[in-house]
């Protein structure tokens, strides 16, 4: 199966064109957070404090998982805090939301109405340290591995699960 490239920032016009089964590797920055700073992220957009991190957001790829000096690997993106997050954050200009699991139809309507996509990637921790080349906090340190953190990535894999109102679930 040949992988498309993708560099961050996304342009919608190329998450528009990601099908379901679609392979890419991303370069370039990209967010991870975990249920309490995606909740947060929210909360901020909906009450319009936001400030300066509504730029990250702008063709941001969002990675469901924690950082660590371990690793990174996906969290079960159908987790409340997590699935309630994807509608919003692609509103807000999130191409691309990188995690693991099935998420409900209502979800893929909202984020494909954005846009956005929504692509799995393997639970591959080791595989994956390879791939970054910086990592940053952004917000929330206090939430420590589960910070809003923003990574510099060469080569991470995907495979769109959701687009264009569609599924693999």
């Amino acid at each position: 199966m040949e992988s498309l490239s993708i560099q961050t920032p996304i342009h919608r016009e190329v998450a528009g064109n990601l099908a379901v089964g679609d392979a890419f590797e991303l370069h370039g920055k990209i967010l991870c957070a975990r249920d309490a700073a995606l909740s947060r992220l929210v909360h901020m957009l909906e009450t319009g404090t936001l400030g300066e991190l509504a730029v990250y957001l702008q063709g941001a790829v969002i990675f469901h998982t924690a950082v660590s000096a371990a690793g990174i690997g996906p969290t079960s993106s159908n987790k409340v805090e997590i699935e309630s997050s994807i509608g919003p954050l692609s509103t807000a200009g999130v191409r691309i939301h990188l995690g693991k699991g099935a998420i409900s139809t209502a979800t893929v309507a909202r984020m494909s109405g954005a846009g956005s996509v929504f692509a799995v990637t393997p639970p591959a921790t080791a595989l994956f340290m390879d791939k970054i080349v910086s990592r940053r906090v952004l917000a929330f340190p206090e939430e420590g591995m589960e910070a809003l953190f923003e990574l510099e990535v060469r080569g991470l894999p995907g495979i769109v699960a959701a687009a264009r109102g569609e599924s693999i679930y």
